[in-house]
């Protein structure tokens, strides 16, 4: 079967607007490996689409040459509420302006029920099991209802992923280098897509607290899995990373290539497509669980000067920025030094500039896990 292109309709908002998902589908349905990849579900991150139609392209190459060997299914803009939020000319796409919050918090628990669902069809067998578990996922996810806008986009994309073998949600931070999040039980299987893309840091965490999207079908083979014991084998079948493709600002053809052809590359590898993927690049940099990344936050509102860029190896009580007050009425104190609390790579650091009081500023991946980092891990 050759590719085709499908339109999923949403719930409509308001009288007269309708928005829709596009989806592109390689490969035969139900043929594996199935890999699923999406762009930009925070719709003002700009370089996952651009990545997407690149990917698109050489994808339409494979296939009129015959190399789709699985089933891919691309989703190049998930996110078609966010696109058209604008307030004052500025695009807002984290966060659903009728009050849903971050769109990529909150995900269907699909492992919540799924005991309850598969009890007396799992056995010895772990390629059965993995079926059996994917079969339970579907049917929760079918029996949910959709009641807005938002939820009708959630069922639809965790509809087209919940049974795929590699989920990637591609993504990018403010003003970063690229990295992963990842679960630990992925980690070092996911070498290979690290080691692709040239990420800087891999972030373990088996919840991190927001119920993301990558979670949503990672998560749920392992909270079983240590449910049932290890008589009843069931591996971490759903290889789902977060990829977060640098800054918002890097959006060029001169990046959003090369990261699609490191992705191409990495379904070679996995066999979704045919062909030579050639020699692994440099291993990546190792792992270091989420914990251990220190979030930096703004003590006070003003202006952030930073001192170091991304990149930067900065040591425990290093000047990371100062922040300037403009109304200071004496400027000579105008200035409060920001220093880091762990050993660690600078990874990504604030956009926006003028900032408010507990502002993420800046991720400092260090490798001890840090006390202050507990339960919620993300950012916001």
């Amino acid at each position: 079967m050759g590719k085709s292109v499908q339109r999923i309709p949403l719930i409509s908002s308001s009288p007269g607007s309708a928005r829709h998902l596009l989806l592109h589908r390689y490969g035969s349905p139900g043929a594996r490996p199935k890999a699923y990849l999406q762009a930009s579900l925070h719709a003002d991150e700009v370089p996952a689409m651009l990545a997407q139609h690149h990917l698109a392209r050489m994808l339409d190459a494979a296939e009129a040459r015959g190399e789709i060997r699985g089933e891919i299914l691309l989703v190049p803009a998930a996110n078609p509420i966010g696109l058209a939020q604008y307030l004052n000319f500025d695009h807002v796409g984290r966060y659903e302006l009728g009050g849903g919050g971050n769109f990529n918090r909150n995900w269907p628990d699909l492992s919540a029920s799924l005991a309850d669902r598969v009890r007396g069809k799992l056995g010895p067998d772990p390629a059965r099991n993995v079926a059996a578990v994917r079969q339970a996922m579907g049917a929760a996810i079918a029996e949910m209802t959709a009641t807005s806008e938002l939820s009708s986009l959630r069922l639809a994309l965790a509809a087209l992923a919940y049974d795929a073998d590699i989920v990637l949600d591609i993504h990018c931070d403010s003003d970063s280098l690229l990295h992963l999040f990842l679960i630990p039980q992925h980690w070092p299987e996911a070498r290979d897509l690290a080691a692709e893309l040239g990420s800087a840091a891999q972030l373990l965490a088996e919840d991190s607290g927001g119920r993301s999207f990558d979670e949503t079908f990672s998560t749920p083979f392992v909270k079983l899995a240590a449910t049932l014991g290890p008589e009843t084998p069931l591996p971490a079948a759903c290889l789902a990373a977060t990829v977060e493709l640098r800054g918002q600002a890097d959006v060029f053809d001169e990046l959003a290539e090369p990261d699609a052809r490191a992705l191409f590359r990495f379904l070679q590898r996995r066999g979704v497509v045919a062909g030579d993927p050639g020699p692994l690049p440099r291993p990546p940099s190792e792992a270091t669980p989420l914990e251990a990344c220190e979030v930096v936050r703004a003590p006070a509102a003003g202006i952030v000067a930073y001192k170091r860029v991304p990149g930067a190896r900065m040591k425990t009580g290093e000047l990371l920025a100062e922040l300037v007050d403009p109304m200071a009425e004496n400027p000579a104190r105008a200035r409060t030094p920001i220093r880091v609390s762990t050993d660690g790579l600078l990874l990504s650091r604030a956009l926006h500039k003028l900032v408010r009081p507990g502002d993420s500023l800046a991720k400092i991946v260090g490798t001890k896990p840090l006390a202050s980092r507990q339960g919620y891990l993300l950012e916001d």
